[in-house]
């Protein structure tokens, strides 16, 4: 069995060199690495203006933080459930004009959540928002694997900051806009979709002319090397989902209720608690910058390990920190969280080599449901308990990851000398 064993890690080891040493034949394209990162801010600033609006909500409707949670259930667990059928779609029928197409869900959504006069408008804005998320993020990945050139850590990383620095933005246009203008505000913002689509056509010119002959080559680059072991390919893939999910309930009860916890425990004012959000998801997008090159590097299980169950010290002592430290402690906890979802990615798009839309729709989809669904729980205990509860309780999410002991090693095959 332990012959096998190391039988089947070889075997993954093989593919991950030979794919490596292949891809690396086409040089990184920066233009388009930049230009989808670009679109990336824009779709997650536009889409993270909803979290960010969540006070004035709960005043406007009336709203208890189980309402407040299914909000953001409805919106992540429509892009949960669509972005792996998208991404399958995409593995088999290339679509590059998409892209620009799916920014219309956005602008739709932020136009509903700007005129809604009731909870239920509320929600179909959100899964309006959803569907624009679903479209996107499969087909984004691919192309910056696409335009990788082998250094698929770096691309990710890119490609992901872009979207994290524009969650880290949207509570900032969220002070700045609706605090001002009200909810009618969103539908000014939600024009920027235009822009967006606008780069996105371009994007989806050099995917259709230069993109599609790149994925052949990779195909024909999968069918070349020895097929891995399907037993540690699965076992990796499921390890990697469960240390996603803890990431991202633990990232929910941040991104959903930091403003509330801000607000309750310490009596800040709105604007102040949506900047002290702000501060929390800059740190949150400076790690994904890191990790992905930092895998490249030096290996991507060991960035998975350390930016999992590195964060627990911090968890742990958050939950009882005052104003002074509260700060500091989420910008560190941030950091050390966001470097593991570009190793992720990759990680499992070289245990399935030749699915990477599928992968990519489903670490993302899985990634928005866990999200989604941890803030509908998260807000249920807020309710039943203390807001201060759900902190000591998510404290401990970070000790899962030990299980990243249980992933296959391959990270010295795709480790940079």
């Amino acid at each position: 069995m332990e012959a096998a064993s190391h039988t089947g890690e070889h075997r993954i080891v093989a593919d991950a060199l030979v794919s490596s040493d292949l891809s690396q034949r086409d040089n990184t394209v920066f233009a388009v690495l930049i230009a989808i990162s670009f679109c990336h801010l824009l779709n997650d600033m536009m889409q993270s203006l909803l979290p960010a609006i969540y006070p004035n909500l709960k005043v406007q409707f009336g709203l208890s933080f189980v309402q407040v949670g299914l909000v953001t259930f409805a919106y992540q667990i429509t892009a949960s459930l669509l972005q792996p059928l998208v991404g399958l779609y995409a593995d088999r029928r290339p679509t590059p004009l998409a892209l620009p197409g799916g920014t219309l869900f956005t602008l739709a959504g932020l136009t509903i959540l700007s005129v809604a006069k009731s909870y239920e408008v509320l929600l179909i804005g959100s899964c309006l928002l959803g569907v624009g998320s679903s479209v996107f993020h499969p087909e984004s990945s691919r192309v910056a694997r696409m335009a990788a050139g082998g250094r698929f850590g770096l691309a990710q990383s890119l490609f992901q900051v872009g979207g994290n620095a524009g969650s880290a933005l949207g509570p900032l246009v969220a002070a700045i806009v609706v605090m001002r203008w009200g909810r009618s505000g969103l539908g000014a913002v939600a024009l920027l979709a235009l822009l967006s689509g606008a780069v996105l056509w371009n994007v989806g010119l050099w995917y259709k002319r230069h993109g599609l002959e790149r994925l052949r080559n990779a195909r024909l680059s999968a069918a070349a090397v020895v097929s891995s072991d399907d037993g540690q390919a699965t076992r990796g893939i499921l390890v990697l989902l469960i240390l996603v999910f803890s990431k991202y309930v633990y990232l929910a009860s941040l991104t959903s209720y930091y403003t509330f916890y801000l607000i309750h425990r310490f009596h800040l004012s709105i604007a102040s608690a949506q900047m002290h959000l702000f501060v929390f998801l800059a740190a949150v997008a400076a790690g994904t910058l890191i990790g992905g090159p930092i895998g490249d590097r030096f290996g991507r299980r060991y960035v998975i390990w350390f930016s999992i169950l590195g964060a627990l010290p911090f968890t742990l002592l958050l939950p009882g920190a005052n104003l002074f430290w509260t700060g500091p402690l989420t910008v560190v906890i941030g950091l050390i969280l966001a470097s593991a979802f570009p190793a992720i990615v990759v990680f499992a798009q070289e245990l399935v080599p030749g699915k990477v839309g599928m992968i990519s729709g489903l670490f993302f989809g899985f990634s928005f449901g866990m999200a989604g669904l941890g803030a509908a729980v998260l807000g249920w205990l807020a309710d039943r308990t203390s807001i201060e509860t759900v902190y000591r309780v998510c404290a401990f999410l970070p000790a899962i990851g030990m299980l990243a002991a249980w992933l296959p090693k391959v990270d010295h095959a795709n480790a940079k000398h």
